[in-house]
């Protein structure tokens, strides 16, 4: 089956504190690196790439010596993880499988899982992530071993904390503490209207959040709405660490630019950045900060290229001298022919005076110029007034998440979709009748034959384009609509199409073929038996 583990030794004894030793003898992109406990002898060597590869970074999480292994093997850990990742949970020790009771989904991302479940042994409902592996293939371990890594460096209010590790025969399950909300969840509830002050205390814990991240030298790679928890206590914590990196002052190294969710993803890395730091982070939370106040997010950009339109549209264009230092690999491919001025100022002329100028900073197209989670928390938004409130004084609400924004979005499709195919099939048989009702004598046999003709002509035009949607791979599952809150529900996902589900609208569409030739079919039989009778009489 598997087993639960959960920490019993200090997380701080794990810290590691990175030194450079020496260049890699086969390969000049990999160095070894030594890790050392904050106090205590020096452990063996970690093999950690400088190079993130062209799908996504990684650091090397090393194994462990093949003594250290078997006991590991022997405690309950899988021979896979204890030989690709045994470091990322050493000090942990096994549980029964029993010890949990996974209840419902909360959540979906591209290479996980959450799901909401029960500590049988306390009773307390805690978040379970599924990470999913591919084949059991070495990279995808250790890349769910980093973030176990990452995870284990960090110990702030406003970060997730790692609590235990549900391990099954080819899948782990990373558990956290439960939070009922998420900042997207709340944002696309149509009946949550944040306070400026409620707005500030929200900002305030996501940058003291960062701020920590940062300070252990870790980007988190990935900050937006889904991914700032919110407990009924009113504390947001940053969640989800799967893209994230550590990095340092001291450290140069490729990284890739394929991070961060398309709407919150910083310019630099659209033009194809691999040296970046702290500011990608900043520039994802200007983002938050100006969706918090405008009620929705500000650049919802469905590929790359209308990303970074959206982005000179509203920030304005970069000057010659930043695309002459930047020597950045898509500068030439994506530079606009003609300079678009910056309307930040102009799109939020709304905003509150401080909260524009902190908006201003985070979102400047030089990354030199926006500063870092240190510098924005001494801004003058956290000090005018109406100053932040406390996090326990921020109103109670309904769980809810992402995904349940999703499940909402999709279920109001599903109801309009039914609305509008019953609505047009009442018209075609208001039609039909109406055509029918004419006295076979005076209506000619082409009129009648044209307007049947007419409506199976109309129904296959709405099949076909159904069809096209359908071989585009185009769904209500898997796409969204952009347009204002008090009609849509918002999430960082991809357009949808209108219209509801293609394979429902398909079926229901050629259903309405059949039924319009059948009907010209009995009308032609008619005028025939009646054409009959005529010539008799």
């Amino acid at each position: 089956m598997g087993c639960i583990c959960s920490k019993q030794s200090d997380v701080h004894d794990f810290v590691p504190e990175i030194e450079k030793i020496r260049d890699h003898p086969k390969d000049n992109n990999t160095a070894i690196y030594k890790e050392r406990p904050k106090s205590g002898p020096q452990r063996h060597s970690t093999t950690i790439s400088s190079t993130e590869g062209r799908q996504q970074a990684m650091c090397r999480v090393g194994g462990i010596p093949h003594s250290a292994k078997a006991e590991q093997v022997a405690a309950g850990w899988p021979s896979w993880l204890a030989s690709v990742a045994g470091e990322a949970v050493h000090g942990w020790t096994p549980r029964s499988p029993r010890s949990y009771q996974k209840l419902n989904k909360i959540g979906q991302g591209t290479y996980s899982s959450v799901y909401r479940g029960r500590d049988l042994t306390t009773d307390k409902i805690v978040a379970m992530k599924l990470v999913r592996f591919s084949n059991m293939d070495p990279d995808s371990v250790r890349f769910m071993a980093r973030e176990i890594c990452m995870l284990r460096r960090l110990d702030h209010v406003n970060v997730m904390k790692l609590e235990a590790l549900v391990i099954s025969r080819i899948s782990v399950y990373l558990v956290f503490e439960y939070m009922e909300h998420d900042l997207a969840g709340l944002v696309a509830s149509l009946e949550v209207k944040f306070t400026e002050a409620q707005i500030k205390c929200y900002v305030r814990q996501m940058l003291l959040g960062l701020q920590h991240c940062h300070s252990r030298g870790i980007l988190h790679r990935d900050i937006k709405g889904s991914n700032l928890l919110v407990g009924d206590d009113g504390v947001l914590k940053i969640g989800d660490f799967g893209l994230a990196t550590s990095f340092g002052p001291d450290r140069k190294q490729v990284l890739t630019s394929h991070v961060v969710t398309l709407w919150y993803r910083a310019p630099e890395l659209l033009l194809g950045a691999t040296e970046y730091g702290v500011e990608i982070d900043m520039w994802s939370a200007g983002c938050i900060i100006a969706e918090l106040f405008a009620g929705k997010p500000i650049m919802p950009g469905s590929t790359e290229v209308e990303q970074l339109h959206k982005i000179f549209k509203l920030c304005g264009s970069p000057s010659e001298e930043y695309w002459g230092k930047s020597n950045l690999p898509q500068a030439t491919s994506f530079r606009p022919r003609r300079p678009y001025r910056r309307r930040v100022a102009e799109a939020f002329k709304h905003f509150p005076s401080s909260a524009l100028a902190l908006v201003e900073t985070l979102l400047s197209i030089d990354p030199a110029l926006r500063g870092t989670a240190s510098s924005a928390l001494k801004s003058t938004f956290f000090t005018s007034r109406p100053l932040p409130c406390d996090p326990p004084s921020l109103p109670k609400y309904p769980p809810c998440k992402e995904l349940d924004a999703k499940l909402r979005e999709e279920e109001a499709r599903r109801q309009n979709a039914q609305i509008v195919v019953e609505d047009g099939a009442e018209r075609q048989r208001a039609g039909l009748e109406k055509t029918c009702s004419h006295d076979p004598n005076t209506s000619s046999q082409n009129e009648k034959d044209d307007a049947h003709r007419s409506i199976a002509v109309q129904t296959i035009s709405c099949s076909r384009q159904a069809s096209q949607l359908r071989a585009k791979g185009v769904s209500n599952n898997d796409s969204m609509d952009y347009i204002a809150k008090k009609k849509r529900i918002f999430q960082s996902g991809p357009l949808i199409p209108q219209g509801g589900n293609a394979d429902d609208l398909l079926k229901e569409q050629e259903r309405q073929v059949q039924e319009a030739l059948r009907k010209s079919h009995q009308g032609k039989r008619r005028d025939k038996a009646g054409a009959g009778r005529n010539e008799h009489a």
